[in-house]
């Protein structure tokens, strides 16, 4: 298992398809936040469909446990007894550029759980995935995020991402 500094106060590992359960829920807590009347289990079939061998998969672990964390319906299991719960996770797969036809690096998720926010946890690892997306050859990185998530937006615009394209949606109901 591949562990490294990521800041100060927090290291980062390699991910597995054994935390497929932890996944869905960090996918589930990200997108309550946004929607809390919905519901998201069928975000376990999004895991199952794409988290492979192809993807990337990271998680964050503070040295120790948050002083001023709260407590929390959301426990994820811990992979280690001997390891902190994570905080944090990325999840980036491959995407195809529709202009150039390019492989890149495409980020599937960014979450950071709220008592960990604002300390450089999202944009250390926006910063490690740039970092892996030049080591492995791609020109860029993609990703989604809904307009109305004004923290992402913000910290994406921060790190210089530019909107490329407009996804469009149109209900059927």
């Amino acid at each position: 298992m591949t562990t490294a500094l990521l800041i100060p106060g927090y290291w980062i590992r390699a991910g597995s398809s054994l935390d497929r359960a932890t996944l869905v829920k960090f996918m589930q807590r990200t997108y309550r936040e946004l929607h809390p009347e919905q519901h998201f289990s069928h975000l376990a079939e999004t895991v199952e469909q794409y988290l492979s061998g192809e993807t990337r998969l990271w998680w964050v672990e503070p040295e120790k446990p948050c002083p001023t964390s709260k407590t929390s319906s959301f426990s994820p299991p811990a992979p280690n007894p001997t390891v902190n719960s994570p905080v944090a996770c990325l999840w980036v797969g491959n995407a195809i550029d529709q202009v150039q036809g390019d492989r890149h690096a495409y980020i599937f998720l960014l979450y950071v759980m709220p008592d960990y926010r604002h300390q450089g946890i999202g944009t250390a690892l926006m910063k490690w995935t740039e970092t892996w997306a030049k080591n492995r050859g791609d020109r860029q990185i993609a990703l989604q995020v809904f307009h109305h998530n004004n923290r992402a937006l913000a910290l994406y615009n921060k790190l210089g991402y530019q909107p490329q394209s407009m996804w469009m949606t149109k209900s059927l109901e």
